[in-house]
């Protein structure tokens, strides 16, 4: 059997009787591309028509492609940074590397990469309030969203009480396999309060089950000196720090709070 010829678009077009060809031309494009789920070349074919100049045809078609392909990833960030909850919007382009000298800004542009997540390492921020930890935290969680990782943001105390009720409702496991599927899981205000042996254990179960696979980013303001406050079984405190910091990044944010400092200069100069 001979092969079957391919189809010719002006064939296609001279069926459209009654239509100028650059019409039908227009009707085919705007059916193939609902056909085919590609929205952005529908939205913006009229307008690189008018900007084509001397493209060729396929550098016409590449740039439509193109276009399509950056509306995509477009769209695909913001579904990850969607579904990674953060509470505001937090982005390390607009942190004051000058009101906290504590922070190396070469470090977190290096973190910002995401290279520590490809390897699951864990980074912990130490610090006290007002000190960047959460806007590090969340920016640097908004950066990997951004390049494609799957992000989850949470409260420790927020996380600890889902997972007891999950036990709770006989569906711990899978939400701990939830957990463990994202590519950086984020804990911000780990050790503001004290945590019972059972939501300890709780928690302990998912930096179990993300060790050394999938990144932790931690934000506390206790030295992990001070943890026993939070986790009060000695033995169990030291299992969730060495988790937390076995080939980690650790980052002490000091103790003046950027907060403070900014009201009061506020105050100064009203």
């Amino acid at each position: 059997m001979s092969p079957t010829p391919p189809v010719i678009i002006s064939q296609t077009l001279r069926r459209r009787r009654g239509m100028t060809a650059q019409a039908a031309a227009m009707a085919v494009l705007e059916h193939a591309c609902r056909r085919l789920r590609l929205p952005t070349i529908r939205t913006v074919r009229e307008e690189a028509l008018a900007g084509r100049g001397q493209l060729s045809h396929q550098g016409f078609l590449a740039e439509l492609l193109l276009a399509d392909c950056d509306d995509r990833d477009r769209r695909s960030s913001l579904r990850r940074m969607k579904a990674a909850n953060f509470p505001r919007d937090k982005w390390l382009g607009d942190f004051d590397y000058e009101a906290n000298p504590n922070i190396n800004q070469a470090t977190i542009n290096t973190l910002a990469t995401g290279d520590w997540i490809r390897k699951g390492q864990p980074l912990c921020f130490i610090g006290d309030s007002g000190t960047g930890k959460s806007h590090l935290l969340i920016g640097l969680g908004t950066a990997a969203a951004e390049k494609g990782f799957r992000v989850r943001y949470t409260l420790a105390t927020r996380l600890v009480n889902e997972l007891v009720e999950a036990e709770d409702e006989k569906v711990l496991a899978k939400t701990i396999a939830r957990y463990g599927r994202v590519d950086l899981l984020c804990i911000d205000e780990l050790g503001y309060m004290e945590l019972d042996k059972r939501g300890a254990e709780l928690l302990f179960q998912v930096l179990t089950e993300r060790e050394e696979k999938a990144s932790v980013a931690i934000a506390t303001n206790e030295s992990f000196s001070g943890w026993t406050k939070t986790f009060t079984d000695p033995r169990l405190c030291a299992a969730i720090v060495d988790r937390l910091t076995f080939k980690g990044t650790i980052i002490e944010t000091g103790t003046d709070s950027y907060r403070l400092a900014h009201t009061k200069n506020q105050q100064l100069a009203g």
